[in-house]
Order: C-alpha cells, then structure tokens, then sequence
C-alpha cells in the first residue's frame, strides 16, 4: 500500500515474512500529522496481517533517519484541540508499535531528532549506523519530549533520558546511543547495516509466530497504561506549542535548521 501527499508518503509491503514500513518527507523525513496517521495505520495493519511475521520501520534516503515534528505544521497550530491532535500522532505511532503481535525492527541510517528518537526507541530491535546521532530537540523550541519520552526512558534509562532532554541543542553520538541501549548494533556503513537486517528479519520470519507474541507481551509488561498516558502527554505539548516562546524559537529554528 502506498500513502502519498505533497510528495511525503507512507508505504507498506511483505516479502518473505517481513512486513516493510516506509516513509518519506522531503524535509529530511519530519513527520506532519498526516504521515503519523499513516505510519500508525500501516503499522497496525502489517502487525494484524498473518503474512508478516516481523515488521521493519524504515525511511527513505541515506542521511536523516527521522527530523522529528515538522516545524511548518507546529507554527501553524492556534488552539489547544489542534495541538493536542497533532501530538497524538506521535502517541499513535508508539502505541502501534508497542501493540504490534510482531517484533518492530528500525531502520536508523543517519540522523535521529526528537519524535524520531521516539521511533527509535519504541522500536523492540534497532540497527543504525556511525551516522545515527539522535537529539531531543523539543526543549530548545519551548516545549519538551513529553509524548516520546516514555519510549525513551524505557530504552535507555531515566540518566541517559534526562541527558538528551536537558542537552536539548547537542547531538549524542551513535555509539553513545549504543552504550545507553537504544541502538543494538551499529555499523560503518549502510550496506552493512542492511545485511544484518536481512539475517536476523530472516530468522525471525522463521520463527515462531506465537512465541513472539508471547514474549513481545511479556517485553512490554508496565505499559498498558500507555494509551490514556500518552494521550495526556500530548496535551501538555499542545498547550505549550501555543506560547509566544514557542512560536519564536520555532520561527528561529526554521531559519537555521534543524
């Protein structure tokens, strides 16, 4: 299936026993609402089809895995409702992961910014290269990763989580990354990146179906609460999105790029 809009766009395929999630912006893959909505809908229907039996979350092109929200939609957000819609993208993209019967491999080729930290993290397996280096972002533009954090927290600790979000201007390092567990294996090159990927998808398609649901269950014991929490969450970055502190560091944020 294939999701397009404005040139961004979400696609969804299975070869083999794998389930390929997809998407693109051509503003180094932010994420608007609309391709949230798609990505969590693409998700949950590769995680609830028989012939998948684990899913990749990928992007498209070789340097930004993920720049997180995108800044033209954030500065033209004006109420709370619309903020809080937005942010619930990002609510919907984890849970779907989270819920998903299939183990969720990701896919980090380069550079990983706030909301794609979270996809990071909310992923059960991730492979990145060198070139993976993630940053909360969200409290240098006035609000903070209030959505994502939960994902986060999970992966790497309280420590490390409360490190990206107060250093909210520097990137971590992939390796750094590997060290806190949000990265599993990391890699010089995509090329070797890719070919890891292949071997253990292979293997997992091969497995198990309902051993692996069984223990994605158990892996994500303590979450449960996620749907109605992450909601709430949502709504505290849709009341801040609104200030006029917000809306300034935004509009500089803009200018210079992410």
């Amino acid at each position: 299936m294939e999701i397009i809009k404005d040139q961004a766009r979400v696609t969804s395929s299975i070869q083999n026993g794998i389930g390929y999630v997809t998407f693109f912006h051509p503003q180094s893959n932010s994420l608007p609402g609309h391709i949230l909505r798609a990505l969590a809908e693409e998700i949950t229907k590769v995680g609830n089809d028989p012939l998948a039996k684990v899913i990749l979350l990928q992007s498209e092109g070789d340097k930004t895995f993920c720049a997180g929200a995108s800044f033209d939609e954030l500065i033209s957000i004006n109420d709370i409702e619309t903020g809080t819609t937005f942010f619930s993208g990002f609510a919907g993209v984890i849970n779907a992961m989270r819920k998903a019967p299939k183990f969720v491999i990701a896919r980090v080729q380069g550079k990983a910014v706030g909301g794609g930290v979270g996809l990071a993290s909310a992923a059960d397996y991730t492979f990145a290269t060198d070139a993976a280096s993630v940053k909360l972002s969200e409290l240098a533009v006035g609000i903070g990763p209030f959505v994502v954090g939960p994902a986060v927290e999970r992966k790497v600790g309280k420590s490390a989580f409360c490190q990206l979000t107060i250093n909210a201007t520097e990137f971590q390092s992939a390796k750094w990354a590997k060290q806190n567990g949000l990265y599993a294996e990391v890699f010089d090159t995509i090329g070797e990146m890719d070919r890891a990927i292949a071997t253990l998808a292979a293997k997992l398609s091969e497995s198990n179906p309902e051993a692996m649901s069984m223990l994605k269950k158990i892996m994500w014991e303590g979450t449960e609460n996620w749907d109605q929490l992450l909601l709430e969450r949502a709504g505290m970055s849709g009341t801040l999105v609104l200030s006029d502190f917000t809306r300034n560091a935004i509009n500089k944020f803009k200018q210079v790029g992410k």
